[in-house]
């Protein structure tokens, strides 16, 4: 059974910092490809950045320079670091497994707000 669960979000301040986590259960997650995606209030998801198996790291425009994608094999699990928040980060936050076909997690909701 496939599970992608996702961890660390909260209330945050403009220009804070949180980590997001998704931890991974049922697959062989070294071969997979990982993103995050996100959800505001009334907008489609979107994604927000990818890393390969190899590797490779992808962002959206958005985050450039204030998130950052990592995964640990060892552990299972891919991280998103995100930095100098504003107010449009608000959302809920999904992380994605794929390879041929992909997995869910069922998010967790990020507030950026004084």
């Amino acid at each position: 059974q496939v599970q992608l669960v996702e961890s660390g979000g909260g209330l945050v301040q403009p220009g804070g910092s949180l980590r997001l986590s998704c931890a991974a259960s049922g697959i062989t997650f070294s071969i997979y490809g990982l993103r995050w995606y996100r959800q505001a209030p009334g907008k489609q998801r979107e994604l927000v950045a990818s890393i390969t198996n190899g590797g490779t790291t992808n962002y959206a425009d958005s985050v450039k320079g204030r998130f950052t994608i990592s995964r640990d094999n060892a552990k299972r699990t891919v991280y998103l670091e995100m930095n100098s928040m504003k107010p449009e980060d608000t959302a809920v936050y999904y992380c994605y497994a794929g390879v041929v076909s992909g997995y869910w997690g069922k998010g967790t909701l990020v507030t950026v707000s004084s």
